[in-house]
């Protein structure tokens, strides 16, 4: 129990840690972080504090469809922003286009293992993730189109808040999946049957390869 809250609470500050590196690096951010940096910019809260508010309303959605929130759910609301604005604090606005690129390289990476790391732990899906699920349980929709459809929709709404979208939104999009299937197994050996469908609800949700394939 306790390497698993470990390695809980070390994922979800990798994560946070990942949202501020993405977001210093100014190259376009994931459809999620496009959504929070606009609603950041259109309301005047900061980064961090627009993803715990959109983790505890994104969560109010779970009580119709019956989902369960469990402590890592709870965790992802409250950590993930708190890490990220901690960061943001004393990571200064980057202006060498390598330095930026390097960035947005290490947070994919990094978001990728915090990602692993906090599915791994089994202690439930992050607020956002579990909206997904919830939806695919309540409507029988493939996990795919639900992902796609939840994906474009915040990325559009968020752009069009004055949300960052670049480079760095598709690489993200092209290779999140296959560095979370590759890197979930290294800390969910314990737990192979729930790791497997894990593994394909994450790596399914290829949201621009999906938008591609679709034209």
């Amino acid at each position: 129990m306790l390497r698993r809250l470990i390695q809980l609470y070390t994922g979800l500050v990798f994560y946070g840690i990942s949202i501020a590196v993405f977001y210093r690096a100014n190259l376009g951010l994931d459809p999620w972080d496009v959504f929070h940096m606009g609603l950041a910019q259109l309301t005047g809260l900061k980064l961090g504090q627009t993803v715990i508010l959109v983790g505890a309303l994104v969560l109010l959605l779970w009580w119709p469809m019956r989902q369960k929130p469990g402590l890592g759910t709870i965790s992802n609301v409250i950590v993930l922003g708190l890490v990220a604005d901690a960061v943001l604090a004393i990571f200064p606005p980057i202006t060498d286009l390598w330095v930026r690129s390097l960035c947005l390289v290490i947070a994919i990476v990094l978001n990728a293992l915090a990602t692993s790391l906090y599915i791994g732990a089994g202690f439930g899906a992050g607020p956002r993730d579990g909206l997904m699920t919830g939806m695919h349980n309540r409507m029988g929709w493939p996990i795919r189109r639900i992902r796609t459809v939840i994906e474009l929709t915040v990325l559009l709404v968020g752009f069009l808040m004055g949300g960052s979208l670049g480079i760095g939104t598709v690489l993200y999009a092209v290779s999140i999946g296959p560095l979370i299937q590759l890197t979930l197994p290294w800390f969910s050996a314990h737990r192979s049957g729930k790791l497997k469908a894990e593994i394909s609800e994450k790596s399914q949700g290829n949201t621009l390869s999906d938008l591609k394939s679709s034209l």
